[in-house]
């Protein structure tokens, strides 16, 4: 991959060793000092003065953290990788600890669309991860784009979760588009100079796409849609829509995809959604209105609208649980933390053989989850037969073990982590979602009870 370059020079700082630890390189970081008398100046200057510091000085703080990443080898999210892999890997940790994580909390706080840092990312390959390097994409595979998203859902999940759909988007348009709609849409998506977001939900078809009622009837060259999509990522904000529409009659072979574009005369958007997380994308409806398509935005034939959705969302859900696994690998870390310095009956928490279960059975969870992530990954890169299934299982696994990681984090920190000066209570929002799209996890349970009692 050409475009990527490291963002930076040398190590991540690491925390000051503990007795029987070994010192990591660069460790010894010091924390910018608090004003004389704050509520941070009379805690200790450890990891919980980190989190509370996440604010004042997020930069130093998130570098602290994301720092910390290789001292457990049993977690190490490069194990078992290439070289390659493990340079791409880095590039991203880097990014998202540099340019992420000393956001995300105000990202959040004030539902900021951070495009300018996502255009960064997009200087590095990271807008078009799996796209074809000829119209401007980095040509990697399934498993190379799980480790980057993992890697950079460490710093802010919610904007990783929409750079994930902006590219499941573009790789679309390059998968199924003709030549002159990739060389139309696909370089300016890539550097990310234009955004893209994917409309399949409707207000009265969520599970059920298949029952999608948006309509678009042709008329010589064009087609005129009617109808809305709802819970769209990026919506009102963003450049290019993937549409499902309905072209035929009921059902999934009715379904075409046509290309939208903002500006285009009947599509307008909806009020701006107020969510639990994922604050730093914007998610409205999208509405068409006798909006008038041109013929040549289709994607594919008529009919086959449905079969790329489908196509589209197995790669979504590997995705999307790699954002998961970054944000769990994240909180464990933090738990870690906060487990050695905080102190209860006169001792640290990681005294407490009870909590060390605890944090064991999360460390566990979270590299079984990453296996079955990564193992998806590669039969749907090599196109395996099984392919579609084992997203589904691994989304279902991930998704729903790493919320249950970053929750336990959570709970660990006690009160302190209800606040939100404490990184791990973002994780838990923005990854709560991660369970209901890209289709649900109940679906993803039907998709596998049903090969399983089919074959």
């Amino acid at each position: 991959m050409p475009a990527m370059q490291r963002p930076g020079q040398g190590r991540l700082p690491s925390l000051p060793p503990r007795p029987g630890r070994r010192a990591a390189p660069g460790a010894g970081l010091q924390l910018p000092a608090c004003p004389a008398g704050s509520r941070e100046a009379e805690r200790p200057r450890t990891a919980m003065a980190m989190a509370m510091a996440w604010r004042a000085a997020p930069r130093a703080a998130a570098r602290l953290l994301l720092g910390r990443r290789g001292i457990a080898s049993c977690i190490d999210p490069s194990t078992g990788l290439t070289e390659d892999q493990k340079e791409f890997q880095k590039v991203a940790l880097d990014f998202a600890a540099k340019e992420m994580a000393p956001y995300m909390a105000e990202w959040d706080e004030k539902e900021i669309f951070p495009v300018k840092t996502m255009r960064k990312a997009a200087q590095l390959g990271f807008g078009g991860i799996y796209v074809k390097p000829d119209v401007g994409g980095s040509g990697l595979s399934r498993l190379d784009t799980s480790i980057i998203f993992e890697a950079l859902s460490t710093g802010c999940t919610s904007t990783t979760a929409y750079m994930s759909i902006h590219n499941m988007c573009v790789w679309m348009i390059d998968t199924f588009g003709n030549e002159e709609q990739r060389r139309r849409f696909c370089p300016s998506l890539c550097s990310m100079e234009k955004f893209a977001s994917y409309c399949l939900t409707e207000p009265g078809s969520g599970s059920d796409a298949a029952s999608l009622l948006t309509s678009a009837q042709r008329k010589g060259d064009t087609y005129v849609l009617n109808g809305s999509k709802a819970f769209i990522s990026g919506g009102g904000d963003t450049d290019v829509y993937v549409v499902m529409c309905r072209t035929g009659g009921p059902g999934p072979k009715g379904i075409s995809c046509l290309v939208l574009e903002k500006g285009m005369p009947g599509l307008s958007f909806g009020k701006k959604e107020k969510k639990v997380g994922w604050n730093s994308q914007p998610t409205r409806a999208v509405i068409f209105e006798d909006c008038v398509v041109p013929v040549g935005n289709r994607l594919g034939a008529e009919g086959q609208g449905f079969s790329i959705a489908m196509q589209g969302l197995n790669g979504g859900r590997i995705n999307i649980a790699s954002c998961s696994l970054g944000a769990a690998h994240a909180s464990v870390l933090l738990a870690q933390e906060h487990l050695s310095v905080r102190k209860q009956f006169g001792e640290p928490l990681a005294n407490n053989q009870y909590l060390q279960f605890r944090l064991a059975e999360m460390a566990t969870r979270l590299v079984a989850a990453r296996l079955m992530v990564r193992n998806a990954a590669r039969a749907l890169q090599d196109g395996r037969e099984d392919a579609a299934v084992l997203c589904s299982m691994a989304k279902l696994f991930a998704t729903d073990e790493c919320f249950r990681i970053c929750n336990q984090a959570l709970q660990m920190h006690g009160g302190y982590g209800y606040l939100k000066d404490y990184a791990v209570q973002q994780f838990v929002r923005d990854i709560r979602v991660h369970q209901i799209l890209e289709g649900t996890n109940e679906v993803m349970r039907m998709i596998v009870a049903r090969n399983l009692l089919q074959g």
